[in-house]
Order: structure tokens, then C-alpha cells, then sequence
């Protein structure tokens, strides 16, 4: 390790121990109670840590959530956890986040993968995105033989091809990989699922169970003239490859989500000098936290603000009315905004290759895979979590849902054990 990285991860450590000794430890943890969506135990995190016993808060951690490593990084610890710190109420909550990270991060390279003997029964994980690689662990843990089917060349889905690597670096996730084949899970990269092998092909070759997590790829689209334009991007298109677009100086970006303020932060790394949002309401959808992050890199914001159309110069843009229950009343006449480049980022929805290529698959009038409270499609033996279910959200409420789904995999594919040895 470079002298200079030892330094930062000595100022890392003491800013840690120092945030951990304010814990209260309060008796009704706020913080896990009406913070965290998957309860990570944070008193017990703290407690174990200040008691020098990292790899088992480290432990404790993954147990709960597979991804703490990542969840410590991109979740909106201002409205969970550290929101709900009883220590902010009068001054600066607990920085749980950094607490997390340092913990769960350190535990990864040390962590020893085990799993229950195997028992014989095979899943498929479509998709490696949050829901896809909690359910695989989970299962594996379990003694499933696991094979994750993903169509990029790498894991992580959009935690790698939708998260910029300022927010969360791409290494973590080559490192987490080598965790998963250590707990016996395939990896089948470049293999997309509903083409050459669909789901009948997986139940064909002896899969007892199928999970998709395949999430929402395709971009929303505004609906307006001039989106096949040379000059107009989706967001997700320009956050999978930034590095091959050019932009120009000047970039407008339409949305006010996470992946708007990610896209915005990023072109200013990228060279673009003039960056600025068009939010269509008189806030942003982001967490304050990316808002202000955005603030700070330099990107300017314009609030109701819509889009009537893209131009080769850039977007015609209009002033969007509403009366005091924030209900439209109208909007003014459009205007061109001079842009270089425009990048469309109002959510995305998912492709429909899987389910075209499979009988019995119901999906909701959104496209998205219709489960039950379980997580079970409308075809036995098949299940899904993740965006593809719940559409664009974040990664811990993928977690929480793939974690109930994977124990109902669980639930499923133990009965049809119990079945088979009675026959």
C-alpha cells in the first residue's frame, strides 16, 4: 500500500471510532426501527466494533444483508438510518454510512464463504443486479447450487452500468465477485436469457427453481419530436460508457432523479463546463445529499421546467404551472434552450425478452413482472424481486425483497425435496 493510501485509511479509522463512541445505544434504535429498510442492527455494528471485534460486526452485517458493502455507499442514509439518529435531532446525526463502509469493506477481503452441504437442487439467478446476487447468496448459503445467468460481461447490473465510479467504485464489485465463487456460485457472463436459452431451455436442463432479477433497462422515453436526434442521449445509455460520448460544453439534462444528478456529475468530469438540470417540479427527486453534491461539482439547476421538444440546438423548454396541491394548471410558451448535447433521464422500465419468450408469465400494466406478497411469478417455480418487480428504486429495497423472495425459494424448493423423497 502507498504511503499517502495509509495515511487516508489511519484518517478513516479515527474518523470512524470517533463517530462510534457517540452512539447512545438507545434502548428503541431508531435508526433500525423506522431507518433501515432491511434493520441492519446498528447499536450491535457499533458495539461489536468499539469491542475491537470487526470481522464480527463484519459478519453480523453481510449475514443481514449481502450487500452492506454497497448499501453503506449509495443508500439515502439522510432520510434512513442517520435520518432517524436520535443524536441529530439537536446537532449532527451518527455517520452510520461511514461506520458501515469501513466495517462491511474490511470484512470482505477476510471473509471465509461457507455454505450448508449441497443438497442437490439447482437454481438459476437471472441477472446480477441487487435482487439477483442477494438471492444467489442467499441460496447458496443454503446449500443450493447456484448459477448466475447475466448478460453483460461483468456483475453488478446497474450497480455497476448505473452508479458512476465517484459514487461507488467499480473495484468493489471485482472484489465481491471473488467472494461468490468462493461460496460456490457459477457466474455465465455475456448470456442474456429469452435468446439462445430461455427459461425452458433452465427447467429443461434440471433447474429446480428460477429467479429473475433482470431489472429495467429500457430508457422512458419523453414522447416528444426530436428524441432520435444525434445530439440526445438516455441516461442509462450514457452511464454504461460515458467515455465514448461526446457532449460538447454545454448539457441539458431533463430529470431530477438520482441517475439525472449522476449523469450531471459526471459530463462535468467528463469536460462538459455547462451543465444544468430541468426539474419538473419545484424540488429534485434525488436524495438532498446528491442534490447537494451536484451543487457543489458545479451543476445548475432549473426548476418547473418541461420539454415540448429536442432541436439540433438543443431543447425547447417551458415553464410548468401548478395550483397549491401541486396539480398542473398549464405550462408557457416553449423556448429554446442552446445545448450542445441533452440527456433524457426520467426513469426507466424493463425489456420484455424474458417474459415474450416464456409461457405463463403475467406482467402489470408498467411491464413489470406481476408476484405475489412471496414473489412468485404467475408460473410456478419461478420467481422475482428487484426493479423488475418494484421499477427504478435503490438498492436496500431490492435487498429487503429478494431476501423475503429467496426465503420463499427456500420454503418452495424444500417441499419439493420432501415430495420427491416420498415418491
Amino acid at each position: 500500500m502507498h504511503p499517502y493510501e495509509k495515511v487516508q485509511v489511519n484518517v478513516m479509522a479515527i474518523h470512524v471510532i470517533k463517530e462510534s463512541r457517540r452512539c447512545l445505544q438507545c434502548k428503541k434504535p431508531m435508526c433500525r426501527l423506522h431507518g433501515c429498510p432491511v434493520e441492519t442492527n446498528i447499536p450491535e455494528m457499533i458495539q461489536l466494533f468499539l469491542k475491537g471485534e470487526l470481522q464480527q460486526a463484519g459478519a453480523m452485517l453481510f449475514e443481514n444483508n449481502p450487500l452492506s458493502v454497497f448499501c453503506s455507499l449509495v443508500c439515502n442514509h439522510e432520510e434512513q438510518c442517520e435520518g432517524n439518529c436520535i443524536q441529530g435531532r439537536k446537532g449532527a446525526p451518527i455517520q452510520v454510512s461511514s461506520i458501515e463502509h469501513y466495517i462491511s469493506d474490511t470484512y470482505l477481503d477476510n471473509a471465509v464463504m461457507t455454505h450448508a452441504p449441497l443438497n442437490g437442487q439447482h437454481v438459476a439467478v437471472i441477472g446480477s443486479g441487487p435482487a439477483g446476487l442477494t438471492v444467489a447468496v442467499k441460496l447458496a448459503q443454503l446449500g443450493y447450487d447456484v448459477t448466475i445467468f447475466e448478460k453483460m460481461d461483468k456483475i453488478g447490473g446497474m450497480m455497476r452500468y448505473g452508479i458512476p465510479d465517484f459514487r461507488m467504485p467499480k473495484t468493489i464489485l471485482d472484489r465481491y465477485e471473488k467472494k461468490l465463487v468462493e461460496l460456490g456460485i457459477h457466474i455465465r457472463p455475456n448470456m442474456g436469457i429469452g435468446g439462445v436459452i430461455t427459461i425452458d431451455t433452465l427447467l429443461r436442463d434440471g433447474y429446480d427453481a428460477v429467479f429473475i432479477g433482470s431489472g429495467v433497462w429500457r430508457p422512458r422515453t419523453l414522447g416528444v419530436k426530436g428524441e432520435s436526434l444525434g445530439n440526445c442521449h438516455y441516461a442509462i445509455d450514457y452511464l454504461m460508457n460515458p467515455d465514448v460520448f461526446h457532449l460538447g460544453d454545454t448539457v441539458a439534462v431533463v430529470g431530477s432523479g438520482n441517475s439525472a444528478i449522476d449523469v450531471a456529475r459526471t459530463a462535468i468530469r467528463k469536460g462538459s463546463r455547462h451543465v444544468t438540470i430541468y426539474a419538473r417540479h419545484q424540488e429534485v427527486r434525488a436524495s438532498i445529499r446528491e442534490f447537494e453534491y451536484a451543487q457543489a461539482d458545479g451543476v445548475e439547476f432549473e426548476f418547473n421546467k418541461g420539454v415540448a421538444e429536442i432541436t439540433q440546438q438543443g431543447p425547447m423548454v417551458m415553464d410548468l404551472y401548478y395550483d397549491a396541491d401541486g396539480k398542473p394548471t398549464g405550462h408557457g410558451e416553449p423556448a429554446l434552450v442552446a445545448a450542445d448535447s441533452t440527456i433524457i433521464a426520467v426513469s426507466q422500465e424493463p425489456k420484455d425478452r424474458i417474459v415474450s419468450s416464456t409461457t405463463g408469465l403475467e406482467t402489470t400494466e408498467r411491464g413489470l413482472m406481476e408476484v405475489d406478497e412471496n414473489g412468485q411469478t404467475t408460473r410456478e417455480g419461478i420467481f422475482s424481486a428487484g426493479d423488475v418487480v418494484l421499477g427504478p428504486w435503490n438498492v436496500v429495497q431490492s435487498v429487503k425483497a429478494a431476501k423475503k423472495t429467496a426465503a420463499a425459494m427456500d420454503k418452495y424448493l424444500t417441499g419439493l425435496r420432501e415430495k420427491q423423497a416420498q415418491a
